[in-house]
């Protein structure tokens, strides 16, 4: 019988997500080709009166079911409703003696609070994959999302260092870049016509944060910069994007400045939509939250992973990675709209050879193989 490894995430909780359902994936698929058994646990609450067989419950908990299935991991998943009043899946006693005999439990930003779960595991791995946030909640007193690991991990490579202002909590953090498996994200030949593209929610789950007297915000102060880029470059720009209908000023903008505008659960509602989607535009076009630019932690999408790795550029907003990875071949950065009009005119003089070096990029520095067996030697795992 080989070891496991447990995944703990929050899938059922955002149905409709292809692109949040993939940062999952890629580490179940990806340490499932180490030679190792994966597990992944998830959680659906409902409110003290309420029914763990209620329409909407009962359709995430389909949705998710499906998409285990779908991916050979049928057998291998557990989705806890209502704290135990209703679990689907892998049946409690066969969690609790998979936990018990695994390698390590990666909780994916602690989404995993059952306590008796957490406890059988040997050992409990907090991975943080958006830096700067539960790091400011630590330091301010808001939240403790690290009681109870035994190690850090964070996609934010930069922490620790002089350039990164997101403090370490006094926490020794292991950093890793996030996997794609490039065999689920294989090259795809360009098309003529295609938009440069992105998929993104305008304000995201979490809130703005103060910290040490500074001020860090979401993604809208960050586009509102670049807003002018379709018209001030000429090329054409398609965002799958999350907005409320209220966000009445920022959606005028958005149509005044030519920003072609579709709805993400219709064209990324799910994993296969939403790498069909990625494969079938020209480029990406990243904006990040203000967090991740003003901290300079190094935050770098799992999006913009698969749009690599599936031979399409990547123009991102600096966050710090320009310092971590090679830039101006496949991945380039940008800082002010001078820079990104100039990232999108280099892009557009030589797409093919951009194209080649997002692959290129993707294999050297993402591989899945290659990134989990990095993570599991900081680890201490042969």
């Amino acid at each position: 019988m080989r070891d496991t490894i447990v995944i703990a995430g929050a899938v059922a909780r955002r149905p409709g997500c292809g692109g949040h359902a993939w940062v999952f994936l890629q580490y179940l698929l990806g340490f499932r080709r180490l030679g190792w058994d994966v597990l992944f646990l998830d959680e659906l609450e409902i409110d003290p009166a309420g029914d763990s067989h209620a329409p909407h419950l009962t359709a995430s908990a389909l949705e998710l079911a499906g998409l285990m299935e779908r991916f050979g991991l049928g057998n291998d998943y557990s989705l806890n409703i209502g704290r135990g009043t209703r679990t689907v899946g892998l049946a409690r006693a066969d969690v609790l003696e998979r936990v018990g005999r695994s390698a390590f439990l990666l909780n994916v930003m602690g989404y995993l609070a059952d306590e008796e779960i957490l406890a059988r595991a040997p050992r409990r791995v907090f991975l943080d994959i958006d830096p700067g946030f539960g790091q400011i909640w630590k330091a301010e007193g808001l939240a403790d999302i690290f009681q109870g690991h035994d190690d850090f991990v964070t996609i934010g490579e930069n922490i620790g260092r002089p350039e990164c202002v997101i403090p370490t909590c006094g926490l020794h953090w292991l950093t890793t870049p996030q996997p794609v498996v490039l065999e689920q994200w294989p090259s795809h030949e360009d098309e003529p016509g295609r938009c440069w593209s992105s998929v993104m929610s305008w304000r995201g789950a979490f809130g703005p944060l103060t910290y040490q007297g500074q001020t860090y915000g979401l993604r809208p102060p960050e586009f509102r910069k670049f807003a002018t880029l379709p018209r001030q470059s000429g090329r054409r720009f398609e965002l799958a994007l999350d907005i409320h209908p209220d966000e009445v000023k920022d959606l005028a903008m958005l149509a005044e400045n030519h920003w072609s505008l579709v709805n993400p659960a219709q064209v990324a509602g799910d994993p296969w939509r939403y790498r069909t989607h990625i494969q079938g535009s020209r480029a990406e076009f990243m904006v990040a939250k203000n967090l991740y630019v003003k901290t300079q932690g190094g935050w770098l999408s799992d999006r913009s992973l698969c749009y690599l790795a599936s031979g399409r550029p990547v123009l991102a907003q600096d966050t710090g990675i320009q310092s971590l990875y090679p830039t101006g071949l496949g991945l380039l950065t940008f800082s002010d709209l001078d820079e990104a009009t100039a990232g999108v005119e280099i892009v557009e003089r030589d797409h093919a050879k951009q194209a080649r070096g997002a692959r290129a990029l993707a294999e050297e520095f993402f591989d899945s193989d290659r990134v989990l067996g990095r993570l599991l030697n900081k680890l201490g795992i042969a």
